[in-house]
């Protein structure tokens, strides 16, 4: 890699104010939370005390704001009764120092280091525990802000890498902090090695504590203010965003609620046959659908997608917030497809395979594998062009055309035979080459499109079963990491589907020795400027 000559800029362009005050945490050496980890961690203790101690004073609160009469039995009465005060006292000072010690003691060995190379985690009292992440491995960077969390300005740094429960998490971080290492970790993982020299720190007269204290309450009011993502992280244009009414009509017309009409349905039709009991039964779960609906509705607000210099940014969140970034090179598959009741609406759904997932739930409590929760055909091309690599006009018509279309088209489609295992959805099926990836076409009741980046590509299989070689056909499989979307495809007919083969397999070898995705910010070497594309025709 060529080293940028002093004075040139960095092919990252310059650091910004965050990510100044977090270069002195990518030195190499160990660095601890925030001070008010232990608070933020152990928080749920003394929630739980404070409520053990309300609910046994509940007796005496309403009595002194009432003037109830006091029925006894409390087991505050019988403290008191018998002049257990100080002891009862003591015990709860001594639980709640137990606690805060615990915390504070496990604060001090929760150690982390960030490295050219790797995120490394120290924690643990008795039995210690160390984990790593490479730089050249991750595969998402999650920003989660969590209510109480952003009170005290504090934010959780999830690092997420491919393997079973191997994420590295930093929790809790300073708010600014964790923006500000996000996007140093992301820099170091694209290839970039040097940076600008920091400016000269400001000086001046120390701020008095009155000054302290304001600054901090403006920047939590500024923190809860804010908008989800920083204008400056991403260009306008590469923003998408879900309209709240779109919102809410994507969740009246989902499965859930043709489950709960058809729960209605029953409860009527038993209560009129003289099973009321049914109505006892089934009465609660129907008022918890209602919190289900907010749920949802209320997580998904300020929904957005975009596209930065270091990945595509997902966020979303009301009071609590969670802000990951994919870099690029790391998405496996993806699947636009359409549900039956959206279909008057032209709303779809876009579903991706990463080889990390975060521990947290996407937004409306989908798995975080759900990169656009509802849109349109603008939004799903404007997503389309962020999640896939060299995405061009050609992908972008093929795409609408494998969305929208019945058949009979420039995908190569099943043939006319195999309507007897396909009967309603024969036309549509079919795959379709373009350049660097291959698009799989299936569904005629709820649809789907699946696209699958040849660099990706980690194997193929042809196979027929007993009814396939009867009626000429095979079925194709495109194995990735595991996740919601299943690249796969039937009927299709057996001598398309062996040059299917053969193309994609050379094809996706030329494209994985091409791929320079996991370095993207880095300088291409000379042998690596021109892909190499195998001989062939489109299939």
């Amino acid at each position: 890699m060529t080293v940028p000559q002093p004075g040139a800029p960095l092919p990252g362009g310059p650091l910004s104010a965050a990510e100044r005050a977090a270069e002195r945490f990518t030195d190499g050496e160990w660095h601890r939370l925030h001070p008010a980890t232990p608070l933020l961690r152990g928080g749920i203790v003394f929630i739980a005390v404070l409520g053990f101690v309300l609910s046994n004073l509940r007796e005496r609160l309403v009595s002194f704001f009432v003037g109830a009469p006091d029925l006894g039995g409390d087991p505050i009465d019988a403290i008191y009764t018998h002049g257990w005060e100080g002891w009862a006292l003591l015990g709860v000072a001594v639980v709640l120092l137990g606690c805060l010690a615990a915390f504070y003691v496990s604060w001090r060995m929760h150690s982390f280091r960030i490295t050219d190379d790797a995120v490394e985690v120290r924690s643990g009292i008795l039995f210690r525990t160390q984990r790593k992440a490479r730089l050249d491995r991750i595969q998402g960077i999650n920003v989660h802000r969590p209510l109480l969390a952003r009170i005290f300005g504090a934010a959780k740094l999830e690092i997420s890498v491919a393997g079973h429960d191997a994420n590295v998490t930093l929790a809790y971080l300073g708010s600014v902090l964790a923006d500000g290492l996000r996007s140093d970790v992301l820099r170091l993982a694209s290839g970039v090695r040097e940076a600008e020299a920091s400016a000269p720190a400001a000086t001046g007269a120390p701020a008095s504590r009155a000054a302290q204290v304001g600054d901090f309450v403006s920047r939590r009011i500024d923190d809860f203010l804010a908008p989800e993502l920083d204008p400056n992280a991403a260009p306008p244009e590469s923003v998408v965003k879900i309209p709240p009414l779109r919102l809410a009509g994507s969740l009246v017309l989902s499965g859930f609620t043709v489950f709960v009409i058809a729960v209605i349905v029953l409860l009527v039709i038993g209560s009129a046959g003289g099973a009321p009991w049914l109505l006892i039964v089934v009465l609660p779960g129907l008022l918890g659908s209602a919190s289900f609906y907010i749920n949802r509705f209320t997580k998904s607000l300020r929904y957005s997608i975009a596209g930065t210099p270091d990945g595509v940014r997902v966020g979303f969140g009301l009071l609590t917030t969670s802000n990951e970034t994919l870099p690029p090179g790391r998405i496996h598959a993806v699947e636009v497809l359409q549900p039956l009741l959206w279909r008057p609406f032209g709303w779809w759904q876009i579903r991706i395979d990463t080889a990390g997932h975060t521990r947290e739930k996407g937004a409306a409590g989908q798995p975080n594998t759900t990169m656009l929760p509802v849109g349109d055909q603008a939004d799903v091309a404007k997503v389309l062009s962020l999640v896939l690599p060299d995405f061009t006009a050609e992908h972008d018509a093929a795409i609408l055309q494998g969305m929208t279309s019945r058949g009979r088209d420039a995908f190569t489609g099943s043939p006319r035979r195999a309507i007897w295992l396909r009967p309603l959805s024969w036309q549509r099926t079919g795959f379709r080459m373009v350049d660097g990836a291959v698009l799989l076409r299936r569904g005629f009741v709820w649809r789907s499109l699946a696209v699958v980046p040849l660099a990706r590509l980690q194997s193929l299989e042809l196979q027929q079963g007993p009814l396939d070689r009867l009626l000429g056909l095979a079925e194709a499989r495109f194995h990735t990491v595991s996740g919601p979307v299943h690249p796969r495809l039937g009927a299709m007919d057996a001598a398309a589907g062996e040059r299917l083969f053969e193309t994609v397999a050379a094809r996706a070898v030329a494209a994985a020795t091409a791929d320079r995705s996991h370095r993207w910010r880095a300088e291409p070497t000379p042998d690596s400027t021109t892909e190499q594309r195998p001989p062939g025709e489109d299939a």
